[in-house]
């Protein structure tokens, strides 16, 4: 089936922004199912008995999915050798399918499966979608891979908000309206998403291709910048629903609202943080959002007792720059790597940053057992803090000048 929104050779402005709109459409309806579990959580343990330590897997057996997934692509060469959207279609349909074995799993191990199945599936969306962004963008790639971004966010923060406007819905609701949602993704997806005028060749399949990317020096820092800010992004993301819980906002519904706007707030952040990259650079821009969040984490905690609007604050300000930054690493990689590896690259990148992520969401619930929830966050705080240095390592390199910003 051919895509029927736009050819590969349509670069016009018009074609960039309707490919644009309809990936980052496909994003934020597949994502949906990444939290469906975790804004169910409460219900899955009274369902399945869980113990604490099994309920911090739910999440992670995502990101440890996604990381299979993500390495899988790029190592074998996968994410450049097959069509992205076949890729994402299909990846699509069995992020639906698997995020729907919720309504039936018996037991943890199988909601553990079906998690882990759902991580796989998203890394065959998520990565070869900021491909295709990359393929349509040579000049503003930082605005476009920005608010690709932004559609993740808020697809990831979808099933708290309706957990919250439901009010009283039944938790399978969640799981049906979530994984409808992937569903129309992959037709989005198959029908109407196409290669842009400045994507790379397909390169024939075969194992090793991602060694050429792993001894790239501007690569590997980008990269190093990249697991700093996810050390931190998906740990705050995955638990805030709680530590706001913690904090006071007592009511589930307001706490599912917050978390809701701390996370959906980082769609703005991403654009606006690719509008600056593009004018700044992408160094000078992830320096700074990295140096924003991480001091948010910081005083998160100063705040944990109140008053409620300042905790608000210091919470929407970490939203916002916690994710900002986050698409300005691919695009590093898109501009950085070789055309014929961007997508082995871009999935490489991704799966090293989310097993970083297993640590830091496993580490803050033990955290906040030993000491409470008021400090726990502190433990995200070093990942910006190496994300910077690296970022200003990068920009003394002479590669630098290919992530300039408005340059391109």
């Amino acid at each position: 089936m051919a895509a029927m929104s736009a050819s590969a050779g349509d670069g016009s402005a018009g074609g960039r922004a309707r490919m644009l709109f309809l990936v980052g459409l496909a994003l934020v309806l597949s994502m949906a199912t990444w939290f469906s579990a975790t804004a169910i959580l409460a219900e899955l343990r009274r369902a399945l008995s869980l113990s604490d330590v099994e309920a911090s897997w739910i999440t992670n057996a995502v990101q440890l999915g996604f990381v299979t997934g993500a390495v899988g692509l790029s190592v074998t060469g996968l994410a450049d050798s097959i069509e992205s959207r076949r890729l994402i279609a299909s990846c699509a349909l069995l992020a639906a399918l698997s995020n729907l074995a919720l309504l039936v799993v018996p037991d943890f191990t199988a909601l553990i499966v079906a998690r882990f199945v759902t991580g796989l599936a998203l890394a065959g969306v998520y990565p070869p979608a900021l491909k295709v962004i990359a393929g349509w963008f040579a000049v503003g790639r930082g605005f476009a891979m920005g608010a690709a971004v932004g559609a993740l966010t808020l697809g990831s923060a979808s099933s708290f908000l309706i957990r919250a406007l439901g009010g009283g819905i039944d938790w399978r609701a969640i799981v049906v309206v979530s994984s409808l949602a992937a569903l129309a993704s992959a037709a989005l997806a198959l029908m109407f998403i196409a290669e842009g005028p400045y994507a790379g060749p397909r390169p024939k399949f075969h194992f090793g291709r991602i060694l050429s990317v792993m001894r790239d020096r501007p690569v590997l820092l980008a990269n190093l910048g990249y697991f700093g800010h996810m050390w931190e992004l998906y740990a705050m993301w995955a638990w805030f629903y709680s530590y706001a819980l913690a904090a006071g906002w007592g009511a589930s519904v307001a706490a599912a609202l917050l978390t809701f706007a701390v996370i959906g707030v980082g769609a703005l952040g991403c654009v606006c943080g690719g509008l600056i990259a593009d004018r700044i650079g992408r160094t000078a821009a992830t320096a700074w959002m990295m140096a924003v969040s991480g001091l948010c984490a910081l005083l998160v905690g100063a705040a944990f007792d109140g008053p409620g609007w300042l905790f608000a604050l210091i919470a929407l300000v970490w939203g916002f720059s916690v994710i900002g930054d986050s698409a300005q690493f691919s695009a590093m990689i898109s501009e950085l790597s070789d055309r014929e590896t961007i997508g082995a690259a871009l999935a490489l990148q991704t799966g090293c940053g989310f097993a970083l992520t297993i640590v830091s969401i496993r580490l803050v619930p033990w955290l906040a057992g030993e000491i409470g929830w008021r400090w726990s966050f502190l433990l995200l705080a070093p990942g910006p803090l190496v994300g910077v240095l690296a970022m200003l390592a990068l920009r003394r390199l002479p590669q630098a000048k290919l992530i300039a910003g408005g340059r391109r």
